[in-house]
């Protein structure tokens, strides 16, 4: 049992909704948040990343990954080091030491739906190439050209606790064998 510290009044607030999932798709994202936590074997660390959705009608709605970047398992690092360079890539920044770094930079993300109905992030393209960032060319066709990228915003920027580098000063990402 626990005390509320008072008397809590719903009919005062109102209820959250249940998380729905994205539809499959694309979508232009920015990273807004990011730190290395340790997984849940305590044997490795990743690098999670929340997202918002910045277009049309699901603006502001939270897309989530995270990186393998520290783990025993060599196949896992190097999944997670192949998609934070396609990350590092689509914007423009091809050497980075704090994911923060990454933060409020426009990029083109696909989206799939699990067995289990989670999002799942399944890629990472430059917006200019968003017309044929994930979709196959049809010859004969031409695409139509990507959105804009709107302003990142520069004030009420979510402050990130900076990633952990390993020993040495070397961050994660860049550790091989």
């Amino acid at each position: 049992m626990a005390q509320l510290g008072g008397t809590f009044d719903a009919s005062q607030v109102d209820p959250s909704q249940p998380f729905e999932t994205l539809p499959p798709g694309d979508y232009r994202v920015q990273i807004i948040n990011s730190e290395m936590r340790a997984t849940k074997t305590g044997s490795g660390q990743y690098l999670w990343m929340e997202m918002d959705v910045l277009d049309g009608p699901l603006a502001g709605r939270k897309l989530f990954d995270r990186l393998n970047l520290i783990n025993p398992n060599r196949q896992a690092e190097e999944i997670a080091q192949r998609t934070l360079s396609a990350i590092c890539h689509a914007i423009g920044r091809l050497q980075v030491s704090d994911s923060e770094e990454l933060h409020f930079k426009p990029v083109m993300v696909k989206v799939t739906v699990d067995r289990e109905g989670y999002n799942q992030v399944k890629g990472y393209k430059p917006v200019a190439n968003a017309a044929q960032a994930f979709r196959p060319a049809i010859q004969g066709q031409q695409a139509a050209p990507p959105p804009s990228p709107a302003p990142a915003p520069q004030s009420a920027a979510p402050q990130a606790k900076p990633a952990q580098p390993v020993a040495g000063g070397t961050g994660p990402w860049r550790r091989m064998g």
